[in-house]
């Protein structure tokens, strides 16, 4: 028998339902787990990383199939809520499932039973009334899962206080929440560890709902048709966050088999918010064109680095594991190389991943690649700079190929995107991108993805400026979600009506020049310590390039002299008047056909006047690979 509700406050709950990634823990639950247990003593706090449970039945591999694709994610737990939509909802399935033998072998049918068993298994083993409030941390694939255990539990515990945030629930996602969801009883907009607190501590004053004053970063049911703007309460400083609290992941963990077990990848946060989301002269918006994921913050905060190495080395000790995802929309640009020197310093052979932008200097990626910095996301997105200033990147076609080429050197995998069918680009751009990959081909390859309109990004805030007419739900959204929702709510994904058709076809050359490059870049490093494609050894007073080839031999070339000067001067962009500074002896009509010669051969790149060699030293890399390989070993 289930206890009634008494001293509602003494325990809550914390959970996060599929389909995050299963390998790390919810850096969410964890925060606010953290902070909850620095404001109360007295208070109890079980974080349920329950996806990590759905992970383990299904299989680790199919869960991670499911949880890379958004809308794929989203038909499981949609096939439960709205039964009667089955057919609709596995349209979709299929469509998404369509390049994927995996996951269609699977089935919806299939796949929905077996997710609903263990959900209810859940729900049915926990005593939810003695909880005083349950969170749910709702973010990306998470929305048709959240739903599915918020009406579940709320059908069984009508008066348990249901609190949700997360980055679904943000802005104008968050206009007829209540009337639509009327299960919810509050939703914590932005960084919810000074929110919920508040609420924590009204509710243990009030002992129930009805009382609790307004809070800022709170809204209610109450509250909810003021038409009140929603506010942020977050920290000035992050430097009272403590490290996140990951035990109940890691105590789940244990409870599986020893053929389930596996080293998990830490969550950790240097930075919240993005710098580059600010107010920039003569510019119409600020950040990036397409992207409204920072809309639960406001400006940007970063932790110092002793904080930053500290927490890292406490997290992994304690965790005894050693692969950390730093989870920041961006690092910050100042502290970054304070921070990767103090975690190589501590000697431990760390696997890390990190959100770059293409402006970071070399000095941050060698102490990066020193910390253990093995792959990393740059913020490329396009290799014209024509269309870079329309994504308002701030950066240029010559800085994302040499931040490429430094990667490539490095030994630091770069798996970051060329987005496609951005609205307003042209074939120019297009006619620019294709020129400029003919110089990205030695490095790791890009991938391409479709650009998605975000709610409040700043594309769909200025429609007409990117010759957008209409704006609505993405389409999928009526097949997962009753009718009168889908027509009542904004969500964080959007359709429109524009120039679709035509970026489509435009943008197909790339999609096939992309896929013709991931071909020989494999095919190019099919051995293990395969050398890169693109190398150079020197002789001191000669240089000798070798560039590799599929199914042909190297092309070879030796440089000389001024000429081996020039290129090595090169390794970072310079502009010709740079490079006639730096050789005052040499005539500038002897230097320019020199630089032209290098840039048709592909062994150069030049933009605006600007060049880059692109062969890196053979030596460096090849050690830098070696490094790789004993971390990976170890």
């Amino acid at each position: 028998m289930k206890r009634e509700k008494s001293d509602p406050l003494k325990r809550i709950a914390l959970v996060s339902t599929p389909w995050p990634l299963f390998s790390r823990p919810s850096i969410q639950l964890g925060a606010l787990k953290a902070y909850l247990g620095t404001q109360f003593s007295d208070l109890e706090v079980d974080a349920h990383h329950f996806y990590l449970k759905v992970a383990e039945t299904i299989s680790y591999k199919l869960y991670q199939v499911i949880s890379e694709r958004t809308w794929l994610a989203e038909t499981i737990y949609a096939a439960l809520l709205v039964p009667e939509q089955f057919e609709h909802v596995e349209r979709v399935f299929c469509r998404e499932t369509s390049r994927n033998p995996v996951a269609r072998k699977a089935g919806l049918k299939n796949l929905a039973a077996q997710v609903k068993k263990v959900s209810d298994a859940f729900i049915d083993s926990i005593d939810w009334g003695c909880f005083g409030l349950v969170g749910f941390s709702v973010c990306l694939c998470q929305l048709t899962s959240a739903l599915y255990f918020i009406k579940s539990i709320k059908r069984r515990f009508p008066h348990l206080c249901i609190v949700v945030g997360g980055s679904m629930f943000a802005g104008e996602s968050t206009r007829k929440l209540f009337q639509l969801f009327p299960e919810v009883d509050f939703l914590v907009n932005g960084e919810g560890e000074i929110p919920l607190s508040q609420l924590v501590r009204h509710l243990r004053d009030s002992r129930g709902n009805a009382g609790i004053p307004p809070i800022t970063g709170v809204v209610s049911q109450k509250a909810a048709g003021n038409d009140i703007p929603v506010a942020f309460s977050q920290m000035e400083t992050l430097s009272n966050l403590p490290p996140p609290d990951y035990d109940d992941y890691f105590n789940l963990l244990k409870t599986f088999g020893p053929h389930k077990t596996f080293f998990p990848t830490l969550p950790a946060e240097i930075s919240r918010g993005c710098w580059w989301r600010r107010p920039q002269k003569a510019a119409k918006y600020s950040g990036c064109a397409f992207c409204n994921l920072n809309l639960q913050w406001s400006g940007y905060r970063s932790k110092c680095p002793s904080q930053v190495v500290s927490e890292i080395d406490n997290l992994t000790t304690k965790y005894r594991t050693l692969s950390v995802a730093f989870m920041d929309n961006l690092l910050p640009i100042k502290r970054s190389g304070d921070i990767f020197a103090g975690l190589g310093k501590l000697n431990k052979d760390f696997r890390l991943f990190a959100e770059i932008r293409a402006t970071t200097p070399r000095h941050v990626l060698e102490a990066m690649q020193i910390a253990g910095t093995e792959e990393v996301q740059i913020g490329i997105e396009a290799l014209s700079t024509r269309l870079l200033k329309k994504l308002n990147k701030g950066t240029t076609a010559i800085q994302n190929l040499e931040i490429m080429k430094h990667c490539e050197e490095l030994g630091i995998v770069n798996v970051s995107n060329l987005i496609l069918h951005f609205p307003g680009s042209d074939s120019l751009d297009v006619k620019e991108t294709l020129r400029n990959l003919e110089f990205a081909l030695s490095f790791h390859p890009l991938r391409f993805v479709h650009f998605w309109l975000g709610l409040e990004s700043p594309v769909w805030q200025d429609t007409n400026a990117f010759g957008i007419r209409t704006v609505s739900n993405h389409s999928n959204y009526a097949a997962i979600l009753p009718s009168h929702i889908f027509t009542s709510m904004s969500f964080m994904i959007q359709s429109y009506r524009g120039d679709l058709g035509l970026q489509k076809k435009i943008w197909q050359p790339v999609k096939k020049k992309v896929r013709e490059w991931k071909k020989s870049y494999a095919e190019l490093h099919r051995t293990p310590f395969s050398t890169p494609i693109l190398s150079f050894r020197d002789g001191r007073k000669f240089l000798i390039i070798s560039q590799k080839r599929v199914r042909a031999e190297p092309s070879t070339h030796r440089l000389v002299g001024t000429s081996r000067a020039i290129y090595l001067f090169c390794q970072r962009h310079r502009s010709l008047k740079r490079i006639l500074a730096q050789f005052p002896g040499i005539a500038q009509d002897r230097i320019v056909p020199f630089l032209r010669m290098m840039v048709d051969k592909r062994l150069m790149f030049e933009e605006n006047g600007k060049y880059l060699s692109l062969a890196i030293p053979l030596k460096r890399a090849i050690n830098s690979e070696f490094s790789s390989r004993n971390r990976a070993n170890t």
